[in-house]
């Protein structure tokens, strides 16, 4: 959710935290704030309502300077966007704070701060966490100590970074439930919520884990465990380019990362698979003999990855012969689940940050259910570190909110993981051969795709500019696959757009049917391609308007009330990946023409790390 940078340093830390706030837009962008040591020893503080651009003018306009500080883009929570409930927060002008994450007990601290005289004047969870800081040092305690103490008195997810007055050039960071990095720089050291914050500044960097209390100085850190003893945590090389977190000559994150899945696929695959075999190994040591012990596949995962899940299940059952089961990860936790023995627990994330994903995975581990895989595109993640095997999508950084190449890659993912579960099962070498060849398809089909790009934008501009609902129908494992297309639409045009299995239609959607309701059609070609047929003339006979997908192989060609665009002939195994890429232009150009803010749409964040 909120993104979080601070600094340390020997020179001026405005740049810096103005420059990663940019980066970390994606994360929030309700308001924005910073707050810096300044050579007078004060904390001075510019907050601003809207976007990081805002608050950027605001300090060309009135400079603050100092050689310590912390800065915030917020994703509301608690409290609307406005600048009172914006970060930092600053108590009594002697410390100054910024928090990702949620505070669940915080009316109780309130109750109590109020009783002992502290003032608020936010609607925030996180102002408690700053008087509460400001409680232990009126108490006699150093930054570190009144951190320390804060966070034991602290009931949820969090990650900070607090400065002082009283104690300048040093940056207290703690974490616990969300993501908090340090980057290691020369004279200077940083923190922020992800390593793409600080590739400008830096590549070396240090990955909190839970509980972890680090404290900050220019010349160098400390950290300390939950438990409160010094820890060394290792220094890892960053991967991440300042060029993979700009978007060159797109108009959009979204547009870049669409246009980028051949490549990202490409990097999916590589090393995974031989000649006509996936390399089991490529999923971590000891993958094979877990593998042997998998009866079944319990999937766990959100939004788009949750989609990708869905995909899975359909390849794991009709092509492997393994029971599979996907959960909504806000769920799962809650619904007091029963799962198979020796089930493998499979994750699936982009940020490997997901709170609920997370909180998933360890309620399956509480439960003992077998071993775990996460898929996921982020290598230092919490998800990541948490589990048993990992297989890294190698996607790349991902910047637009609405998900694109995360979830072809997850798809590839997941059929990787469908071959070398299949071979213990019901999958045949020749089977296992043909999909191996048909995953190298993969990118060369995804760029054929790519092609209809002006094709669909004229679409979009003849069935799409004035409407306001959308119907989206597939079947079999393309029944996920139109769900991802209507999300997508939702996020980022704002149109309300739903999926049903084709074969649903008699069964309530078709009462929604008339001449403003676009119906968008995914159509393999497959052996339920008669009967989608059957369902697309029961949509024209209520006078709907059609866009259609379809294999050329099919032949369908645009007739009265249908729009029909050929998509690359592509093998069955296949199909959900290719046939996601025009549903994603559909969305991006649907958007362009209403004009929303297509890279960071009302009211979402990327990485979802509250619950």
């Amino acid at each position: 959710m909120c993104g979080i940078v601070g600094a340390a340093a020997r020179r001026n830390v405005i740049p810096i935290l103005i420059d990663g706030l940019q980066r970390l837009e994606y994360r929030g962008y309700d308001s924005a704030g910073v707050a810096v040591q300044s050579e007078q020893d004060l904390l001075e503080r510019v907050r601003k309502v809207g976007k990081v651009a805002e608050l950027r003018s605001a300090l060309n306009d009135t400079p603050v300077s100092g050689l310590t500080g912390i800065a915030h883009t917020r994703w509301a929570t608690h409290g609307e966007p406005s600048e009172q409930n914006a970060h930092p927060h600053v108590c009594h002008e002697r410390v100054a704070l910024v928090h990702n994450g949620i505070i669940e007990n915080h009316d109780a601290l309130r109750a109590s701060q109020q009783q002992a005289g502290y003032r608020f004047t936010s609607q925030t969870d996180t102002e408690v966490i700053v008087h509460q800081i400001h409680h232990y040092l009126d108490q006699g305690q150093d930054l570190r100590a009144a951190v320390g103490s804060t966070v034991n008195d602290l009931e949820g997810a969090f990650a900070l970074g607090v400065i002082s007055k009283d104690e300048p050039g040093r940056l207290i960071a703690a974490r616990r439930g969300s993501p908090l990095v340090i980057g290691i720089g020369e004279d200077e050291h940083l923190i922020a919520s992800d390593v793409a914050a600080l590739v400008s500044e830096t590549q070396q960097f240090v990955f909190l884990e839970d509980g972890d209390l680090a404290d900050i100085t220019c010349d160098g850190m400390t950290i300390r465990d939950a438990a409160g003893a010094l820890v060394e945590r290792p220094v890892k090389s960053s991967k991440v380019t300042l060029d993979a977190t700009d978007k060159g000559d797109y108009a959009h994150y979204m547009l870049k990362e669409i246009f980028e899945q051949p490549r990202a696929v490409a990097d999916t695959l590589e090393g995974r698979i031989g000649s006509n075999r996936v390399l089991e190994e490529a999923f971590g040591a000891g993958a094979p003999e877990i593998f042997d012990q998998v009866s079944g596949v319990h999937i766990i995962a959100c939004g788009t990855s949750y989609h990708a899940g869905m995909v899975g299940r359909y390849w794991l059952e009709s092509l492997a012969g393994v029971p599979c089961s996907v959960e909504v990860a806000s769920e799962f936790r809650y619904r007091h689940p029963v799962v198979r023995n020796n089930s493998l627990i499979v994750t699936l994330s982009q940020s490997g940050e997901t709170a609920d994903t997370l909180a998933g995975l360890e309620e399956a581990k509480r439960l003992g259910y077998g071993h775990s895989l996460s898929i996921c595109n982020v290598p230092e993640s919490s998800l990541v570190r948490a589990s048993d095997l990992v297989l890294m999508t190698h996607a790349g950084p991902e910047i637009g909110v609405a998900s694109t190449k995360a979830f072809t890659t997850q798809l590839v993912a997941m059929l990787l993981l469908t071959i070398v579960l299949g071979r213990r099962h019901a999958m045949s070498e020749e089977t296992e051969a043909r999909l191996v060849n048909e995953l190298r398809s993969v990118p060369g089909k995804i760029e054929h795709a790519l092609t209809l790009n002006e094709q669909i934008r004229s679409l979009a501009k003849a069935h799409f500019g004035d409407k306001h609902n959308a119907l989206f129908l597939g079947r079999g494992d393309q029944f996920p696959v139109a769900m991802e297309g209507a999300l997508k639409l939702k996020e980022i045009s704002y149109i309300h757009a739903e999926a049903y299995p084709a074969g649903e239609l008699k069964h309530g959607p078709l009462a929604l049917v008339d001449e403003n309701m676009p119906v968008v059609v995914v159509a393999p070609n497959n052996e339920m391609l008669e009967k989608l047929k059957s369902n697309m003339q029961e949509v024209r006979a209520r006078g709907g308007e059609l866009v259609v997908f379809a294999d050329a192989d099919v032949g369908m060609i645009s007739s009265q009330g249908i729009t029909a665009l050929p998509v690359a002939p592509t093998e069955d195994g296949i199909a959900p990946i290719i046939f996601s890429v025009p549903l994603q232009l559909l969305a991006y150009h649907v958007a362009v023409l209403k004009g929303t803010d297509i890279d960071q749409p009302r009211n979402l964040a990327k990485s979802v790390t509250v619950e």
